[in-house]
């Protein structure tokens, strides 16, 4: 989506431009409304550089800014995700997992982008670290009227930060909705099989509800439908469930402020 990998097929439109098809130049000039935050907030950020020196690196690839606004900005921004100006020469080493991560976050905000795609942003946190940069999230996208394509595996998480969903299955698009919408009433059957897996205090031995009990396609051979029947005795996809997939949830990606989540 972002250009990191190159793409065999398909568009991205973004603002009514095709990422996949602009030059170098136009993918420069996108990539300033378009960034991103890694799941492993250690590995994304180079060992070599302090912090100061990588959250301001957006600013110095596009030649934003003298050295010294450049400085203040990164000020600013580290402010914003709850660190100090102090911290600015140390190195990723000298800090935790969730600060980590909100150094990954200021280097996505210093570009002010319009778009931010959060790549399993909290699955290498501890729980209590997890909500804290979650609400960092949310009160940053009321502040700045951001967009999240927020990719992730906990539903816990999907239905904390999402207004919509869209749930994927070996690579394909199996349903979309608004976030109450699919919690609610699920209508793909692998959409009910993963929320009848979520543990709850009041539910002992099997999760009730939809099971997967059918077996897996491999993704060497995966189904020809996109939407194919996951649990044992389902039938087909219904139009219902169709319906939702292509209009239910219509809307512009880039509708201020807003979060879809897609859950793998």
């Amino acid at each position: 989506m972002l250009r990191l990998e190159r793409a065999t097929a398909g568009e991205v439109l973004f603002e009514g431009k095709d990422v996949l098809k602009a030059n170098r130049k136009q993918l420069k000039a996108l990539r300033r409304d378009m960034q991103i935050v890694f799941q492993d907030p250690y590995a994304s950020l180079d060992p070599r550089l302090t912090i100061g020196e990588s959250v301001a690196e957006g600013l110095v690839i596009h030649g934003i800014g003298t050295p010294a606004e450049r400085r203040e900005r990164v000020r600013e921004v580290l402010a914003r995700v709850g660190l100090h100006a102090n911290q600015m020469s140390r190195f990723p080493h000298e800090f935790s997992g969730g600060q980590r991560q909100r150094i990954g976050i200021a280097r996505a905000l210093i570009m002010e982008p319009r778009l931010i795609v959060c790549d399993e942003p909290v699955s290498a946190l501890d729980v209590s670290i997890q909500s804290q940069v979650l609400n960092l999230l949310k009160n940053l996208q009321r502040e700045f009227g951001l967009t999240y394509l927020f990719i992730a595996h906990n539903l816990a998480v999907v239905e904390h930060i999402s207004d919509r969903v869209g749930v994927m299955s070996l690579g394909k698009l199996v349903e979309l909705a608004g976030r109450d919408d699919l919690f609610r009433e699920p209508l793909h059957p692998y959409t009910k099989a993963l929320i009848s897996a979520i543990p709850h205090p009041t539910r002992r031995g099997a999760a009730s509800g939809s099971c997967c009990r059918a077996t897996c396609p491999a993704r060497s051979t995966p189904p020809r439908a996109a939407a194919s029947p996951r649990a044992a005795g389902s039938p087909a996809i219904s139009a219902r469930s169709r319906n939702r997939l292509r209009g239910k949830a219509e809307g512009p990606l880039g509708g201020l402020p807003f979060c879809r989540a897609v859950l793998m």
